[in-house]
């Protein structure tokens, strides 16, 4: 038998446009070819489940193996197999997908949802490292002949008469090793397949390794041990997610996420995913432990079609704000390019999405019912993931709504309809908004929070990355609630109740020492007044307005929109406590030297509360203290 032909193709010549643009990287050459012969090895499987094959299955792991001198990388299975006219069909038409033909034959005797397609545009992958190529396969047919094929990579071929005697297929790359020669190497090739080929529901061989086994024992009576070569298989067939959650424990889950990710601290709880319709879809959602920075927390997630490893860009599939979540997601229903290495957008992609959104919901809210308390401890890494979402995705804000929770700086946890049960007679301003007092930074901002607590107000605590964006989701979604930074005004202003206190200063009085702090502060950027408040607040108090407030903590946390604050200048307010005794003593100093010392020590006082004094500004104010103090 000897045949030549041309290989039937809609362009000239496709071998540059596989080798330049159908693949991104070159190493998915190895992806591809294992994939195959995994394919092919469960197509006989499935012949055999359904009585059409009938011969004994024997091995049927899949051989990676590599000869560095010979420069030849091959692939081998003991699988379906193919006759001179199958690779015909199914090599040299490359437009006409085999596992088509398979499924339509089959489709009323099996899954035809666990088959995927045998060769085709993956097999020709090879030809991005290798300047020939050979088929070397024997088809389970009873009867059949072995075939061979060889192509150079122009559109030419040739099939001869192959000498394999057993079932299966061999694919056999002479490694151009002017552009390739890197894939010679079992370390490269190694890492190749673990990355892309750890979870393969057929067992990979890749070489031979050592391993310690017990042989007998010595005199003694202690255990003896030999060194035996066993087979290297590079890939755990039955993955945690193929299989079924009832029969798992959380050890096992614990020990899957070592294995996925071997330096990280354990999840604080997963997900396990198993749908089969209206798409199929498996796979493990782990909650991690969340640091500050979210961009490191993202690209976790390993997306895999059918056991093969695709990609871990999912933001497609999996909602942005889960982005944050490792663990594995498995689904033939994933639409992916010609080169299996991008997603495609369309209608099972967006059920995806709102079905991984749904369960990640339903999974919260259970374990808020469950164990509030316990759903607290984790409230610090949860909470991150839950503001995440309720910021970008409004059905899943309204999901959470329900077990999203408001923290003060005492620790105490609270519902939204539990905070707003807890304030809303308390902290009503003259208007009848409930008004929300909050700290982004409670140690700085401790005597704003001690001033506001005598009046028994409450503080929340928002000092998380996405607690700038937050605060204002919070107050679109509530209705007559507004938020207010507890630093960004007296207490009186915060919650304005229109109630007045009597100043113990006549009116001539106040403005002397708005004219007196005026000149000590010296700065175009604040603005002074004097102000009635209770003689055991602060003499002086510094505050930023709400506004720039929160468009510099916005800056501060990545608000885009918001960069433009950066080239205002910080503008304050310093009201000066008209009923405290230190004002009334320093309008009373005789000297004028000594009224505009005090005021600005005053005014110092005011800006370290916040830790708004550095530099010479603080080297003065410990100077002024040493004079003042040797007085």
């Amino acid at each position: 038998m000897q045949e030549k032909g041309n290989i039937s193709i809609h362009t000239e010549n496709i071998f540059p446009i596989i080798k330049k643009f159908l693949y991104s990287d070159h190493e998915i050459f190895l992806r591809e070819l294992v994939s195959n012969a995994v394919d092919a090895t469960q197509k006989l499987k499935q012949l055999a489940g359904i009585g059409e094959f009938k011969g004994e299955l024997g091995d049927l792991k899949v051989e990676v193996s590599f000869d560095k001198e010979a420069k030849i990388i091959t692939i081998s299975d003991r699988g379906i197999g193919m006759t001179a006219d199958d690779i015909k069909k199914y090599i040299n038409q490359i437009a006409f997908s085999g596992a088509t033909e398979f499924v339509e034959k089959y489709k009323d005797k099996g899954d035809e949802q666990q088959i995927i397609g045998h060769f085709g545009l993956g097999f020709y992958s090879a030809f991005m490292v290798a300047e020939k190529v050979e088929i070397n396969s024997l088809s389970h047919v009873e009867g059949s002949q072995p075939a061979r094929w060889i192509c150079d990579g122009s559109t030419e071929f040739e099939i001869t008469a192959g000498d394999r005697t057993e079932r299966g297929t061999d694919i056999i790359l002479h490694v151009n090793t002017e552009d390739s020669e890197e894939f010679l190497n079992e370390s490269r090739l190694q890492g190749i397949l673990d990355k892309y080929c750890k979870f393969l529901p057929v067992a990979v061989k890749f070489g031979e390794r050592d391993e310690r086994v017990e042989d007998g024992k010595d005199d003694e009576d202690k255990p003896k041990y030999k060194t035996v070569k066993k087979d290297n298989i590079v890939n755990n067939p039955v993955p945690l997610w193929t299989k079924s959650p009832a029969d798992l424990t959380d050890e096992d889950y614990l020990s899957f996420y070592r294995e996925l990710y071997p330096f990280s601290e354990e999840p604080l709880f997963w997900i396990h995913l198993n749908v089969d319709y209206p798409f199929n879809l498996t796979g493990i959602l782990y909650f991690p432990k969340v640091k500050k920075d979210i961009e490191l927390q993202k690209n976790k997630i390993q997306l895999y079609s059918r056991q093969v490893f695709i990609t871990d860009e999912v933001k497609d599939v999996v909602p942005e704000f889960l982005m944050l979540l490792h663990g594995v997601i498995d689904s033939p229903d994933i639409p992916l390019n010609v080169s299996r290495s991008f997603l495609q957008a369309d209608s099972n992609v967006k059920k995806i999405n709102s079905y991984i959104t749904k369960k990640v919901a339903d999974k919260l809210s259970d374990l808020y019912k469950k164990d509030r308390k316990e759903y607290e401890t984790k409230w610090s890494d949860i909470g991150l993931f839950v503001k995440y979402g309720m910021l970008s995705d409004e059905k899943f804000y309204d999901k959470a709504k329900d077990f999203a929770l408001l923290e003060n700086v005492d620790g105490q946890y609270f519902t939204f309809d539990e905070y707003k049960t807890k304030t809303e007679t308390l902290q009503k301003d003259k208007d009848g908004n409930i008004i929300y007092l909050y700290a982004t930074e409670p140690a700085k901002q401790h005597a704003f929070i001690q001033s506001v607590k005598k009046k028994s107000y409450d503080v929340l605590k928002m000092d998380g990355p996405l607690d700038s964006h937050f605060i204002g989701t919070l107050e679109h979604k509530m209705d007559k609630t507004q938020l207010k930074r507890v630093d960004a005004d007296t207490v009186d202003k915060l919650i304005d109740k229109d109630e007045k206190i009597e100043s113990v200063l006549s009116d001539s009085d106040k403005e002397k020492a708005k004219e007196l702090f005026e000149k000590s502060i010296n700065d175009k950027n604040s603005t002074v007044s004097v102000e009635s408040l209770a003689a055991d607040e602060m003499p002086v108090i510094v505050t930023m307005p709400e506004f720039m407030r929160r468009m510099k903590d916005m800056q501060r946390n990545g608000g885009g929109g918001m960069m433009m604050m950066g080239d205002f200048p910080d503008q304050y307010n310093v009201a000066v406590n008209a009923n405290h005794p230190l004002v009334s003593k320093i309008l009373k100093s005789k000297k004028e030297e000594n009224k505009e010392t005090l005021a600005r020590q005053a005014y110092d006082l005011a800006l370290l509360s916040q830790g708004l004094l550095v530099g010479e500004a603080l080297t003065q104010f410990i100077n002024r203290s040493i004079e003042i103090s040797a007085e």
